[in-house]
């Protein structure tokens, strides 16, 4: 399987992790965020280079909206595993899904993520998919964490269209991330890109 992950080769991964899960007589549940997650959401058509994994929840603790999230980081053992199976058979680079974004849960996620987060069933694996105002909070960190021309996470925002309360609360958010004295600069420097963008 090519390295590029399309929203269609990412479902296919998703159903070989629940059956491998099933096959173990286990389940799992994770929450995805970035590339991944907006392509599964149908908001961009990109391809992504890896699944980013904020959380984890207990498949067992009932109805979705009743599930609490903690740090994807580290994978549970059983999840581990059915990943190192799958990686495996499909030839796929050993960091294809990750939780190096669950880093996030030290600052803390956008207040009310859980919430937002949309289930969906791949056999033993439920997949949650964050909420677009968390994706647009979290796209906006991202794009000011890594300015550039060529920034993808700037792409992104500009495909989720954010409201002008939206880029707001977000742009204030985000401001409470980073303490150095030229964050909010930087902030406000993207904010206003954003803005000149989506008119």
């Amino acid at each position: 399987m090519e390295d590029a992950l399309s929203p269609t080769s990412i479902e296919r991964l998703f159903h070989a992790l629940g059956q491998q899960l099933e096959a173990a007589g286990e389940r799992a549940a994770i929450v995805v965020v970035g590339g991944a997650a907006l392509g599964l959401l149908g908001v961009v058509e990109r391809t992504t280079e890896d699944v980013d994994v904020i959380a984890v929840s207990d498949p067992a603790a009932g109805a979705p909206s009743r599930r609490r999230l903690r740090t994807s980081e580290p994978f549970p053992p059983a999840l581990e595993a059915a990943i190192g199976r799958v990686t495996r058979d499909f030839g796929l680079p050993r960091d294809w899904i990750n939780s190096m974004v669950a880093r996030q849960w030290q600052p803390g996620l956008p207040p009310g993520f859980a919430e937002r987060v949309t289930w969906r069933s791949y056999g033993a694996l439920d997949v949650g998919l964050a909420g677009r105002r968390d994706l647009i909070f979290l796209k906006l960190f991202a794009a000011v964490d890594q300015p550039g021309p060529a920034n993808r996470h700037f792409e992104d925002l500009l495909a989720l269209r954010p409201s002008r309360e939206e880029l707001e609360a977000a742009a204030q958010w985000v401001g409470t991330q980073d303490a150095a004295p030229d964050f909010p600069a930087l902030v406000n420097a993207v904010v206003t890109r954003i803005r000149a963008d989506t008119r």
